[in-house]
């Protein structure tokens, strides 16, 4: 049988299971490779990390299907020219087409001292980790949050609303936090930090952190728990992959999402350069599009014209009760976009778990 490799199970992965699925040929074998044994909703990992929801809650099995095999393991590197999948365990898979969805980790923008003083949200171990530092501090302990972008600020909020005894400090090094949005949307949160005790750090310019000390323009600022969140940029194995990249060491794409001199290897989500900014709706749209490219190949048809990537909108937390958001260049505030965002997630985890314990569909022949 050919295989069909896929690394990373996540948003762009799973959308593209969730539509290759049903229509897999007899002969086509697919292979996730995940070092977690479920696909994890990585957009609340920063309510993991206050310990506002349990690793439970953000969790999908994931799908059940005789030619579909998951593979909990964690990958070394990609030999393109000998079209195998490099394992740590020493372990090399060969690849008939390779659909490479690994995301992002953490940009310390070669700070000295971030990477190993702070604290994380980017994988579901770095957010446990937080949680369990956070939870330990006692009363008047101060945390600070480096990074004023929709991760720092839900996380600034989360904790603020669950953690009313500890003071919280959010750096952003721009003259308002949340400055790709318009200003009713950045001046909204700003009130809402205000009235909840959470100091705001404008301009800041972090030079070095040490241990539970991050260094502001020079000046030393002690706190309990640092928890980073400025920034992220593709995963080590694509830092390391031969291939051409933009400005932002994400991998540069054919229309038709797989690498410019090698149609047999596509790239999802936060490591494909796409021209727009990294979220999972946008790995969701593009592994729908793959989808459609892989299908159409199989079934011997002509490859289909794939519109645009377009993204619908983006909204956020403040706590479990206010939010923000952008939607169709309309600025949301308020109650409206919570209960729209809750709506969103709660939708997107039903449509899941219904997929992936619906009974296993016919092989197509």
């Amino acid at each position: 049988m050919k295989k069909l490799i896929i690394l990373g199970g996540g948003y762009g992965g799973m959308m593209l299971l969730s539509r290759l699925i049903s229509n897999l040929p007899y002969d086509i074998m697919i292979i996730l490779i995940d070092k977690a044994p479920y696909h994890f909703l990585k957009t609340e990992y920063y309510a993991l990390a206050a310990g506002t929801v349990s690793d439970e809650h953000i969790r999908i099995p994931f799908p059940k299907h005789p030619q579909v095999s998951i593979l909990n393991a964690e990958v070394e590197g990609i030999n393109l020219s000998s079209h195998k999948v490099n394992l740590v365990n020493g372990e090399s898979i060969f690849y008939d087409n390779l659909v490479i969805g690994l995301g992002c980790e953490d940009n310390y923008h070669g700070i000295p001292g971030a990477d190993e003083f702070t604290h994380s949200i980017q994988t579901r171990g770095r957010s446990q980790k937080t949680y369990t530092e956070l939870n330990l501090l006692e009363e008047e302990s101060k945390v600070a949050i480096i990074g004023g972008g929709l991760s720092g600020v839900e996380l600034a909020s989360e904790i603020a609303e669950a953690r009313t005894d500890l003071q919280v400090s959010l750096f952003d090094r721009g003259n308002t936090i949340l400055s790709s949005y318009p200003p009713k949307v950045s001046n909204y949160v700003e009130k809402w930090f205000r009235e909840r005790d959470v100091e705001v750090i404008k301009n800041s310019n972090i030079t070095l952190i040490k241990e539970k000390t991050v260094y502001n323009n020079g000046e030393p600022n002690f706190f309990d728990c640092i928890v980073w969140t400025a920034g992220v940029k593709p995963n080590k194995i694509i830092v390391n992959l031969e291939v051409d990249k933009d400005k932002k060491g994400r991998i540069l794409l054919t229309e038709h999402h797989h690498l410019p001199d090698d149609d047999k290897v596509f790239v999802v989500g936060d490591c494909a350069g796409l021209g727009l900014p990294q979220s999972a709706q946008l790995a969701e749209k593009q592994a729908i599009q793959i989808a459609a490219v892989l299908i159409a190949r199989w079934k011997g048809e002509k490859l289909p014209s794939l519109p645009p990537l377009k993204l619908k909108g983006v909204l956020g937390s403040l706590g479990k009760k206010h939010g923000f958001g952008l939607i169709a260049n309309t600025a949301l505030t308020g109650r409206i976009p919570r209960i729209l965002k809750h709506g969103v997630l709660w939708k997107d985890k039903s449509k899941k778990k219904l997929l992936y314990s619906a009974p296993k569909s016919r092989l197509k022949r």
